[in-house]
């Protein structure tokens, strides 16, 4: 018995799930995204190696995130459907 969220290849349906995390990256944008999310964790780190542990750790965050994203090959803004430059 199938569940809801699989993919069903005889009718060619495939579940929102899986359309939601699907590859939507090209070179151009990986490399913007592992750029980007590289600067914010080595800021963070240096921010947050002084005093502001805080504050590192509000860079540190997305910069990992961004990374994700980048080794993902998958955007969570173009997934909701916002068109981004790369």
């Amino acid at each position: 018995m199938a569940r809801r969220n699989d993919i069903n290849l005889q009718s060619g349906d495939v579940s929102m799930s899986s359309r939601f995390f699907r590859p939507n990256l090209d070179r151009q944008g990986r490399m913007a995204r592992g750029v980007i999310g590289a600067i914010c964790v080595i800021a963070g780190v240096i921010v947050g190696g002084d005093v502001l542990w805080w504050a590192g750790l509000i860079l540190v965050v997305p910069g990992l995130f961004a990374i994700f994203e980048a080794v993902s090959n998958w955007c969570i803004m173009r997934a909701c459907g916002i068109k981004t430059k790369f």
